[in-house]
């Protein structure tokens, strides 16, 4: 039993109860909750930016092949594509064929908040987006913790100090401690995670309550099972296809779940993942290139929330979608959702800006969505996750860089 109490997975799944209880009966906790919840999520935020720059650099200098560098990255960007389109895909069939839309009145909900959505969607800029890639101060990104901007900068460094081969081993020596360092601030953190996911259930439970849930429970019935299909379907294939067992990969990353879960946020996971499948045999480089790039291009879990959320409202206005249509969002959803990463609340602007494309669906009926947003960003939060995981393995397995004995080990100590 000592054993059991010792374990984060458990510490945490009795603090995401104790926090569902705790913003149940006492709602007035929320803002506290919040405060909490934020303060955690802060902590890792701080090391996610130095921890993909170094994890990246070393991986790189170490590989020495620029070649391999673009094939890894061109193989995660293909595989993100049919991956994020296939879960589109199947968000539309679900939401067509279990129809949650149909009987929820259409009431009047927040319009200001419609209207600032609106307009947020309307600001997005595609060549903004793509300027914003390539950092145009290198300080700067770092300090917002912009993941992309990282990644291509310690892209490039990563090259360059390869190219100064035993001249740059002093660097890289260095790099390497600093990292283990950053990983140890990372490990003392983790300890708090239990205060963390009780803050952001006692936040989410006190702010939107159990009542915001009833008239849309089939609509969050729907997302979950249909998420619950993706990654025991379409995953599951994938990593039978790959030669390994997705239930022992998820039992590994336990800890890492159950922290999205409570955070609402896989932000919060972003370093511990990146770790935890090193330790699981795939190669530093292929880590550090596929879960930055996964982050804002691999959005499996939100993909398949905006496809059905776009069908929901439909069958709530009363709208039958032609065929053509709906192929449409399908297009517009595979570009829109990379145009939006990165950018706080993206969901609900790539849905307007869909709503808008498509000219069918009154877009004030987002305000049917906002009060219960809340309860299903843990499901994507979690199936992001767990798609960037098994989107690494792969690329890993195909590139050769995956260390079998690594991942036997790994899975042996788990199981003891």
């Amino acid at each position: 039993m000592k054993k059991l109490f010792s374990h984060l997975y458990f510490q945490v799944l009795v603090a995401i109860f104790l926090g569902i209880l705790a913003g149940w009966l006492f709602p007035g906790i929320a803002g506290t909750g919040k405060l909490i919840s934020e303060m955690f999520i802060n902590l890792i935020r701080m090391l996610i930016a130095p921890i993909i720059f170094f994890t990246i650099v070393l991986g790189i200098a170490r590989m020495g092949d620029m070649k391999k560098v673009g094939r890894v990255g061109g193989k995660a960007l293909l595989y993100f594509e049919i991956v994020t389109t296939l879960a589109i895909v199947i968000g539309l069939v679900v939401a067509n064929w279990l129809k949650p839309g149909h009987g929820v009145p259409l009431v009047n909900g927040n319009t200001a908040a419609v209207h600032k959505i609106e307009k947020a969607a309307g600001d997005m800029n595609w060549t903004e987006f793509l300027l914003h890639i390539i950092p145009s101060n290198v300080v700067d990104a770092f300090a917002k913790g912009d993941i992309i901007q990282v990644l291509v900068f310690a892209v490039l460094f990563g090259y360059a100090l390869s190219k100064m081969k035993a001249a740059g081993s002093g660097l890289l020596h260095t790099f390497d401690r600093l990292a283990q360092v950053l990983f140890n601030i990372l490990k003392l953190i983790m300890r708090l995670a239990p205060v963390g996911a009780f803050g952001g259930m006692a936040y989410t439970i006190g702010t939107f309550g159990a009542a915001a849930l009833m008239p849309l429970v089939n609509l969050m019935l729907c997302v979950y099972l249909t998420m619950f299909v993706f990654i025991f379907g379409v995953l599951g294939i994938i990593s039978r296809v790959y030669g390994f067992s997705l239930w022992r990969y998820l039992k590994f990353i336990s800890n890492e779940i159950l922290l999205v879960l409570g955070t609402s946020s896989s932000e919060s996971a972003l370093p511990g993942m990146m770790e935890r499948l090193e330790e699981l045999g795939c190669s530093r480089s292929v880590v550090g290139l596929v879960i930055p790039t996964g982050y804002s291009f691999n959005l499996d879990g939100t993909s398949i929330y905006l496809s059905m959320a776009v069908i929901f409202l439909a069958q709530v206005n009363h709208i039958d979608l032609t065929l053509a249509q709906e192929l449409t969002i399908i297009g517009i959803l595979v570009i829109t959702s990379k145009g939006a990463a990165g950018i706080t609340g993206s969901g609900f602007i790539v849905l307007a800006s869909t709503l808008t494309v498509i000219r069918v669906i009154p877009i004030e009926s987002l305000a049917i969505l906002i009060g219960v947003d809340r309860f299903m960003s843990e499901a994507r939060a979690i199936t992001n996750l767990i798609g960037n995981g098994v989107a690494t393995i792969v690329v890993a397995k195909s590139e050769k860089e995956f260390d079998d004995e690594k991942y036997q080990a790994a899975i042996k100590r788990q199981l003891a």
